[in-house]
């Protein structure tokens, strides 16, 4: 599988199947955060980077092999709606399955006409707000210079008003930046313009790109909780048990290396993704990690695993 991996262990949307739509980080954003690095393309050229075709083969095969996903959820490892054919792909997954299709998106091309129309067939789409003013959003997000922080507000405003779905809008709030009451209350007024039906609020939860990008506490993130007049909910933490069994013979390598790639997860993360009791996950890592196609780093006390990327990905600089 070159396009679709998981499913995915997700905070927002229980067990997400993964449909990756643009090549490794390539993105409208370089932000601080991101738990898959440094963006390497940073661009608002939109075409059809990845194949449609090809992403609809793979889907129907791994749908055919097991139980159903709750979403299918078009994100991966860049910005999904840079993707030209995400409207045709949409309307494609309609056709083969019922499971709701979920669009996680940046939110920064949602000023666009085109990239309006091609969402209003998905289910669910979850933009991000991770700034309450023009300065902070060049800081955290380092958008590409054809976005402006208006664009990108109004973008969001005008989509949410049309969008016959449902909005969850994301905030990541960050220790010493946006995690503080008055950048909280900024982005509050944000959002009384945006009216989603949900706010989530997150913070760093897996390594990040730049190591000046620090996570809140849950005791912090309650007290911000309190900065905002919409209703506002904290993502969980804490995942829910993984399965009790430990059957692997659908699980090869690739599809392990497939889901690391593009989101960097603990031993309980992938076991609950791919359907594996936790022993069984740890049995699967130690091969990969023996061979150097996996590394392991510890944030908030708690290993995550993260594909190492191919030597010509890691000596490329963002734009």
């Amino acid at each position: 599988m070159k396009h679709v991996y998981g499913p995915v262990p997700s905070r927002r949307l229980g067990r997400s199947l993964g449909v990756d739509l643009v090549p490794f980080k390539v993105c409208s954003y370089d932000c601080i955060y991101c738990q898959l690095g440094r963006t390497t393309e940073k661009t608002l050229e939109r075409r059809e980077y990845v194949p449609i075709a090809e992403i609809l083969t793979e889907l129907k095969s791994l749908l055919a092999q097991g139980a159903a996903p709750d979403y299918i959820s078009l994100a991966g490892s860049g910005e999904p709606t840079l993707n030209s054919g995400i409207g045709e792909l949409i309307r494609n997954i309609k056709e083969i399955t019922s499971i709701p299709v979920a669009v996680l998106t940046n939110g920064s091309l949602l000023w666009r006409d085109d990239v309006q129309e091609e969402l209003l067939a998905a289910d669910l789409v979850l933009p991000s707000l991770d700034a309450g003013d023009a300065a902070l959003f060049e800081l955290v997000n380092r958008p590409h210079g054809g976005i402006s922080f208006e664009r990108m507000v109004e973008g969001l405003v005008t989509f949410t008003r049309r969008f016959p779905g449902e909005v969850w809008l994301e905030v990541l709030l960050l220790g010493g930046v946006t995690g503080i009451p008055r950048e909280a209350e900024k982005i509050n007024d944000l959002i009384e313009r945006i009216q989603p039906q949900r706010v989530q609020l997150n913070t760093v939860a897996r390594p990040p790109a730049e190591d000046f990008a620090f996570a809140l506490s849950t005791k912090q993130m309650r007290a911000l909780q309190k900065s905002f007049t919409v209703p506002a909910e904290l993502i969980n933490e804490n995942p829910e048990a993984s399965p009790e069994y430990s059957d692997t013979s659908a699980v090869d390598e690739e599809r392990i290396l497939a889901l690391l790639e593009r989101r960097p997860c603990t031993c309980g993360d992938l076991a609950k993704g791919l359907g594996l009791h936790v022993m069984a996950a740890m049995k699967a890592l130690d091969p990969l990690l023996a061979a150097g196609k996996i590394n392991a780093v510890v944030i908030g006390g708690k290993p995550f695993y993260r594909a190492r990327q191919a030597p010509e990905k890691e000596a490329l600089r963002p734009v």
